[in-house]
């Protein structure tokens, strides 16, 4: 691969930017004004631009300029932390893989997703949450070993990335105590009496869950809508509403947010995906992730 432009003369316009002048940069790197001055020049050559023009006595950065001590500024810093990781990489080696999970997937299933590593000694894992369609971004450029998610990938040729299914589970209503007293009824007819709290349109069991209303002639009142499920559950704990969630949560609900079930949503199953790269090397991590969760 030949790189557009050197990274030494990038290091010396990057010290020249930081001291403010060709003499001090010099002084620091130890070296003659003219040698630093005719590496900036072949600097400026590769790249086509000036990145410093005359002011007064002196000198200063160009727009071009700016621009490219931006981008020296994240290069350098993260080499002044080469020696750092690799020193620790050394002193205590452990497996590493860094874990996209979709903001649609509700927490608790995420860390049961997760579990077949967790027991694992020596790992170092790393969870980035965000939309769907940025988390395949850094896929495909392997910024991720693997994404956690409430869909599989779109059928793109582009995008060299597959999908596997690791679970799915059936869904039904949950409430706080103080809703399951209210109920009038059998279920789900008692759901037309109760305030309803839904994960948006970016998960993708919402869709299922409002086809399910209108099979069901329910006519929600719904009262919150959340994009994170954890903080649905918050507001659900609280006595807002009540809401759908997979059963696979159910003790977890029970447990931490003292919520128990209303009835079961029949015919409704919410499935989570594992999406990978085509190219990508084996994580043995991800494939401990991929054996002991798959159907």
């Amino acid at each position: 691969m030949t790189m557009p432009f050197n990274y030494r003369h990038l290091y010396y316009f990057w010290v020249v930017a930081k001291e403010g002048s060709m003499s001090k940069a010099a002084e620091r790197l130890d070296m003659a004004i003219q040698t630093i001055s005719a590496q900036v020049h072949e600097l400026e050559k590769s790249l086509g631009f000036l990145l410093f023009k005359p002011a007064g006595r002196g000198i200063t950065l160009t727009e071009s300029g700016f621009a490219a001590l931006e981008i020296a500024d994240q290069i350098f810093s993260l080499g002044e932390k080469l020696p750092e990781a690799v020193r620790d990489a050394a002193k205590a080696p452990k497996q590493k893989i860094t874990v996209g999970v979709s903001d649609g997937l509700p927490k608790l299933i995420a860390r049961q997703l997760l579990e077949p590593i967790l027991q694992m000694k020596e790992i170092h894992l790393i969870v980035h949450e965000g939309e769907f369609d940025d988390l395949l971004a850094d896929l495909a450029l392997h910024r991720l070993d693997i994404i956690l998610s409430d869909r599989p990938a779109p059928n793109n040729k582009n995008l060299n990335v597959y999908s596997e299914e690791l679970t799915k589970s059936s869904i039904s209503w949950y409430g706080s105590k103080k809703w399951l007293k209210e109920v009038k009824g059998g279920f789900p007819d008692c759901l037309n009496h109760l305030p309803i709290l839904l994960p948006t349109s970016h998960s993708m069991v919402r869709f299922l869950i409002d086809q399910w209303f209108i099979k069901n002639n329910i006519i929600p009142n719904i009262v919150g809508e959340f994009e994170d499920s954890a903080l649905l559950k918050t507001f659900a704990a609280s006595g807002m509403g009540v809401f759908p969630a997979v059963n696979l949560v159910q003790k977890e609900l029970k447990e931490t947010y003292h919520i128990e079930a209303l009835g079961h949503c029949s015919d409704v199953y919410e499935y989570f995906y594992a999406i990978l790269s085509e190219k990508k090397i084996a994580n043995p991590l991800v494939e401990a992730i991929i054996k002991r969760s798959s159907p």
